[in-house]
């Protein structure tokens, strides 16, 4: 892969991964609220696809990324843990920050 494929494909793992992120948190603090406590459950059915989906993408991609960079598996690992906190995403996007400036 050459290096502007891989670079295009670290800045991708990176937007995914924000997008997980933030479908996570919409998902945790505001549709599942809105079906315990007011009895709304749409707004989980909705942002549970979209974050369904988004999940799927991320980790499509950091196995993209593991191969195309050759990282360790623990990067695989970090990666795949980042993906079932609550913010886990961006603590570990700014790693992936670093790694694509420097291929600038």
């Amino acid at each position: 892969m050459t290096q502007n494929n891989s670079k295009n494909t670290l800045h991708r793992f990176r937007l995914i991964g924000i997008a997980e992120g933030i479908s996570f948190l919409i998902l945790l603090l505001i549709a599942m609220p809105l079906k315990y406590i007011y009895h709304q459950p749409l707004a989980v059915k909705y942002f549970g696809w979209v974050h369904g989906a988004l999940f799927v993408a991320y980790i499509y991609l950091a196995f993209s990324v593991f191969a195309s960079f050759k990282k360790p598996f623990s990067w695989l690992a970090k990666a795949g843990v980042a993906a079932f906190l609550p913010l886990g995403t961006f603590v570990f996007d700014r790693q992936l920050k670093k790694e694509e400036l420097a291929m600038k």
